[in-house]
């Protein structure tokens, strides 16, 4: 019989936003035998999922909230919130304010994380401290700063933050127009590998590229061997937590030491 990619070890399912394609493309590539992957798409504002007043807990919105009743239906094990810019805006605490209420709303079957927590986890399994902060050239310098503050909070600060710089035509545009000219569809990896081999500083112990639509899981080997450090990206990080908290102990060679250690 040929392989139907059944989910003989875990089914996961990701929240993802409703106009990417990196992330499904990426997890597919990394995941093991035996692991499925089922995307539901978001279209809410930053944060998916806003503070209360008093910032007692966050409400999810309402693509959150569908998404969990049908994971829960289709029996996922592990459901990860994949916005990297939702738990960078929220803050310090939105990462498990935002845990509890998807555990809430996906029932205690379901083990719920977010890909803040997600890359904090593997920093830390990791031993990188002082990461090099790589972003994607549509976010803006506020979630750039946002991002500085997010690891200076969890004890992580950044050696240095890098904005990705695209080429032409894409380098005519700000930030806020990449998207909607359609740069989400139209990346490449060399000139970022380019870039974080020419920008990572030497008091670095480690490289993040955040942003779960960000292309780079590619790279990740060959950074590795030329920087002689540990390199982490959002998908990446979020595809090994969810693996971990799903029991599967199976891992990937070609990304990384984090999924293949």
């Amino acid at each position: 019989m040929a392989n139907d990619n059944w989910a003989s070890l875990a089914r996961i399912g990701m929240f993802i936003v409703g106009r990417e394609v990196v992330p499904e493309a990426e997890w597919w590539a990394m995941a093991p035998p035996g692991v499925s992957i089922h995307a539901a798409r978001v279209t809410a504002g930053t944060p998916w999922a806003p503070w209360t007043a008093g910032r007692s807990g966050v409400t999810l919105c309402d693509d959150l909230l569908r998404g969990c009743r049908d994971f829960a239906a289709i029996g996922v094990d592990v459901a990860v919130l994949g916005h990297s810019s939702s738990s960078i805006v929220g803050g310090a605490g939105w990462d498990e304010a935002a845990i509890a209420a998807l555990g809430a709303a996906l029932g205690s079957a379901v083990r719920p994380t977010t890909n803040g927590a997600d890359v904090r986890a593997a920093l830390a399994h990791l031993g990188v401290s002082r990461p090099f902060l790589v972003m994607p050239a549509w976010m803006s310098d506020g979630v750039l700063a946002a991002a500085a503050r997010y690891l200076e909070a969890h004890g992580t600060p950044a050696s240095a933050v890098w904005r990705y710089r695209p080429p032409a035509p894409w380098d005519a545009l700000p930030p806020d127009g990449l998207y909607p000219a359609g740069m989400a569809t139209a990346q490449e990896t060399e000139r970022l590998m380019t870039q974080v081999l020419d920008h990572c500083p030497a008091s670095a112990d480690g490289v993040l590229l955040a942003g779960t639509g960000f292309r780079c899981v590619g790279i990740i080997d060959a950074l590795e061997k030329r920087l002689a450090r540990p390199v982490v990206t959002a998908n990446q990080a979020s595809l090994w937590n969810a693996l971990r908290l799903a029991g599967v102990t199976a891992r990937r060679e070609g990304y990384g030491t984090l999924l293949a250690g």
